[in-house]
Parts: C-alpha cells; sequence; structure tokens
C-alpha cells in the first residue's frame, strides 16, 4: 500500500505538469488549426530563460513568470512569422495542416539546436530548495511538488473560467468550432487566433519551467520524449478538447507513475501509449472529444 501511495503522489505531479502543457497544446490546436510539434521546444527554450534568470540570483517562481512572457512571445513570432505564411501560401485546408505539420518538425530542430549552440549540450538545474518533505502515510512529496500541483490547479481553473466567462473565451469557443461563421458574426478572427497564440504560449513556457524543476535537470533536447506523452494525453482526452486534456492529463500522469512502481520505469512511457491505444480502438475520438460521422 505504502509503494503505490508513493507512485500516487508522484502520479499527481506528473500529471499536473502534463496537464498544464497538454491544455496550451490542445487549445493552440483548436483554435489556430496548426498541430504544433515545436511545443516541446518551445518549453525547453522558454525554461532556459527562468534559468538564466536563475543563474543571475532570481528566485524561479519569478523566472518562471519571465518563462511564460517568453514562451508567448515567442509562440506569436512563431506563428505570425512562419506558420500564418506557410497557410496563406498553400491555402488548401488538408495541405496546408500536412505542410504544417513538417514545418514545425523542422522548427524544432532549428530551435532546439539553435538552443544547444548557445547554452551547451551538458544538462543543468535551478538553483532552488525542494522545500520540507511532507509524509501521510506512504505519500511523499516535497513542498515544491504540492506548489507545482497547486499550481497546476489554479492554471486549470484560470483556464476554465477563461473559456466560460469571458468574451474572449466565447470568441475562442466560436473560431474553434467554425472561423467563417465566426468572422461572419462580427467576430474578429485573426486578433483571436493571435490572443490564443499568446495565451497558449504562456502555457506552454510554465509548463516548460515545472517540468524542469520536477526533472531536476534539463537540457535542449530534454522536451522531445515529453511531448509525445503531451500528445498521448491530448488524444486521449479528445483533440481539441481543454477538458479533455485535463482528464487525459491524470490518467497518463497516474497511469504512468503508478506502473512504473510495479514495472521497471524505463518502460513506463510505453504506459501512456498503451492506455491511448485501448481508447482509440474503443472511441477514435477520445474520452470527451465529438465523434466525427
Amino acid at each position: 500500500m505504502s509503494l503505490f501511495l508513493a507512485s500516487l503522489g508522484f502520479g499527481l505531479v506528473t500529471a499536473a505538469v502534463l496537464a498544464i502543457a497538454a491544455v496550451g497544446f490542445t487549445m493552440q490546436f483548436a483554435v489556430t488549426d496548426v498541430l504544433n510539434l515545436a511545443y516541446g521546444a518551445v518549453m525547453i527554450a522558454s525554461a532556459f530563460v527562468a534559468y538564466a534568470l536563475n543563474q543571475a540570483g532570481v528566485n524561479v517562481w519569478i523566472g518562471l513568470l519571465a518563462a511564460a512572457a517568453a514562451g508567448a512571445v515567442g509562440s506569436v513570432l512563431l506563428n505570425q512569422g512562419i506558420y500564418t505564411p506557410f497557410q496563406r501560401r498553400i491555402g488548401d485546408a488538408a495541405r496546408s495542416r500536412i505542410t504544417l505539420v513538417i514545418v514545425s518538425l523542422g522548427m524544432t530542430l532549428i530551435i532546439e539546436f539553435g538552443l544547444q549552440a548557445i547554452v551547451g549540450g551538458t544538462s543543468v538545474s535551478y538553483t532552488m530548495s525542494q522545500g520540507p518533505t511532507v509524509r501521510a502515510g506512504g505519500l511523499v512529496l516535497t513542498a515544491v511538488q504540492f506548489v507545482i500541483i497547486g499550481l497546476a490547479v489554479v492554471v486549470m481553473a484560470a483556464v476554465h473560467g477563461l473559456l466560460r466567462y469571458t468574451k474572449l473565451g466565447k470568441a475562442m469557443r466560436a473560431t474553434s468550432a467554425n472561423r467563417s461563421l465566426a468572422r461572419n458574426c462580427g467576430i474578429r478572427t485573426g486578433r483571436i487566433v493571435t490572443v490564443t497564440w499568446a495565451v497558449t504560449g504562456a502555457l506552454c513556457g510554465i509548463a516548460g519551467t515545472v517540468f524542469a524543476i520536477n526533472n531536476g535537470s534539463f537540457g535542449a533536447t530534454s522536451a522531445d520524449l515529453f511531448l509525445v506523452v503531451i500528445l498521448a494525453a491530448v488524444f486521449l482526452g479528445g483533440p481539441g478538447s481543454a477538458y479533455g486534456a485535463m482528464l487525459g492529463a491524470l490518467i497518463i500522469g497516474l497511469a504512468t507513475e503508478i506502473s512504473a512502481a510495479y514495472i521497471t520505469p524505463s518502460y513506463k512511457d510505453v504506459i501512456a501509449f498503451a492506455v491511448l491505444l485501448i481508447m482509440l480502438a474503443v472511441r477514435p475520438s477520445g474520452l470527451l472529444g465529438t465523434a466525427v460521422s
């Protein structure tokens, strides 16, 4: 039982990090219609912004705010400088999606290896205290891990409030459902797309920093495998559904860490895909996704 509780605690922390990343990724995809596989690279680049400030003596939690800003600015520039010109040039929606996937893979390499040329190929760590360890039965978590879980809860609540109770959120949902109809109804869809890139980029920056904190050390390519886990959570919950991403992150986070306690830990990411494949066989649209006839 103590082993299960310990793995449950680690699972909640993993789910918290994954939820922040997956919600940002799926909102970006839903509103902008871009499957941005450079998301992980932007995460790590943002984490390095927080690291640079941390090495200059700034508290890492202050650095997290700078990472969020860096993620927002970087994502907007990535869209306006790369993705939007390609979308305009290609025109056809189906061809555009395929082309942008390839372009985003190219941007991943450019960002990661460009970052590696600047920061080097070695892993680094934030200078910070993990705080006291809290024990409750077999559940053992540090103060920092509790902060990560709390931060994820706050972010999820903020996303819920944004989508349900603000004009911006309603405009984002309308643009996601039908961009042409939303435009004809007077919604400035171009501006909504830009704001969406900024909001999801900020989530990307936050996710990158908490990912780096939780990992303990990180390098320029550390998010490559984590991006695959993000995709598993997104498609498990239902592509384009923020609430589906939250649920998918919880399931994947718990499944990977609990399985790691009873199976070889190096295979825990395989569990994420086993869960995903089973779900896709039963419900291809995901847990909370809308089935397409």
